[in-house]
């Protein structure tokens, strides 16, 4: 071979070479929002917000939120912002770990006593409380007929795990004992949450079966948080997604302090799933934690547990609750509500 042959014969093989590494290199396509969740995610962008992997908890929690956007996407329309009317909702304090706490209590229209949910919302452990979240308890509590106890849990890194479990478990025994005093029935109790939430609802129903109290009826998880893998498809796909994103769920993890190997702080790391109570599974396509929530039902199956999952398209992280802007949403909400009224049909565990 002569010499500008040779040449030729490497120029085109460094080529190939740069062409295969780009491909592997190239990001994956995030997926594509449907318009009244791109309108959704354009008013947040729109609202300043400042990316929460660069700023401090507390700084953090004064940024604005998905259900501000909510709220600015409704007022563009020239919509009502006030809350959907037909149920009260009473506020009041109660004892855990490491001293009082809140929790708040959505009641629907009608005259009981009604089954319960205890549940708990999203933000990482570390950011939003009940207020930001309200329209999910409230939606609900109207559409399942139940009462919904929304607790406000010890957050990090000022209370690191395992506080905001130990919180979650605290607010289910009470509701346990004093359901009568809220409108409730004991023997119809299930527990829920969203993100953060889904994680605090299935180790509550985990901590109920390792200490051998009573169990919940069911468990509505909306896309949990699981497991620590941030390697998934998901990850990979929805790494720079909105509102919620790989930097930031690496943040959330540094501040709680959650220990790795404990299946109280990720429930994918259980030795066995056996045992649980029903669960209702919901995602969201744009999330980085798909994949997991996936994962997380087919582990619960496998184990025996009845388990039902339902993936929602071109919706974000944070969607569930939007039943107001956003028609997934509002399907979501009611996909949950029918089977936690099916799960209360059934005789306690």
């Amino acid at each position: 071979m002569s010499t500008k042959m040779m040449m030729s014969s490497i120029a085109a093989a460094a080529a190939t070479t740069v062409l295969c590494c780009t491909a592997q290199a190239a990001p994956a396509t995030a997926p594509k929002a449907e318009p009244h969740m791109q309108k959704v995610l354009d008013a947040l962008g729109s609202l300043g917000g400042k990316p929460i992997e660069t700023l401090t908890p507390q700084e953090a929690r004064k940024q604005p939120t998905p259900a501000d956007a909510v709220k600015k996407v409704l007022t563009d329309m020239g919509k009502s912002t006030a809350p959907e009317a037909g149920v009260t909702v009473k506020d009041m304090m109660i004892a855990g770990p490491l001293g009082d706490f809140p929790i708040h209590i959505f009641t629907p229209e009608g005259k009981g006593p009604f089954p319960v949910m205890v549940y708990y919302h999203g933000g990482g452990f570390v950011i939003a409380d009940t207020k930001v979240y309200e329209a999910s308890p409230r939606a609900l509590a109207k559409m399942a007929k139940a009462v919904i106890v929304a607790v406000d849990y010890h957050q990090a890194p000022e209370h690191k795990f395992p506080a905001a479990p130990n919180d979650a478990y605290a607010a289910y025994t009470w509701v346990l004992k004093n359901a009568q005093s809220i409108n409730g029935d004991a023997t119809r109790v299930a527990v829920g949450g969203e993100s953060a939430g889904g994680n605090l609802a299935t180790v509550v129903s985990m901590m109920a079966r390792d200490k051998k109290e009573p169990m919940p009826v069911h468990q509505l998880l909306v896309y949990p948080v699981v497991n620590d893998d941030m390697e998934t498809p998901s990850y990979k796909k929805n790494a720079a997604a909105k509102p919620l994103n790989k930097p930031m769920m690496a943040w959330f993890f540094k501040h709680y302090g959650g220990d790795p190997k404990n299946a109280y702080a990720l429930p994918m790391k259980a030795t066995t799933l056996k045992g649980l109570p029903s669960a209702t599974v919901i995602a969201a396509e744009i999330d980085p934690l798909l994949s997991e929530g996936k994962a997380y039902a087919d582990r619960l199956k496998k184990d025996g547990v009845a388990v039902v999952y339902k993936s929602y398209p071109g919706v974000a992280h944070e969607f569930f609750g939007m039943g107001a802007v956003v028609p997934a949403a509002k399907d979501a909400e009611q996909f949950a509500a029918d089977a936690l009224t099916k799960a209360f049909q059934k005789p306690a565990r």
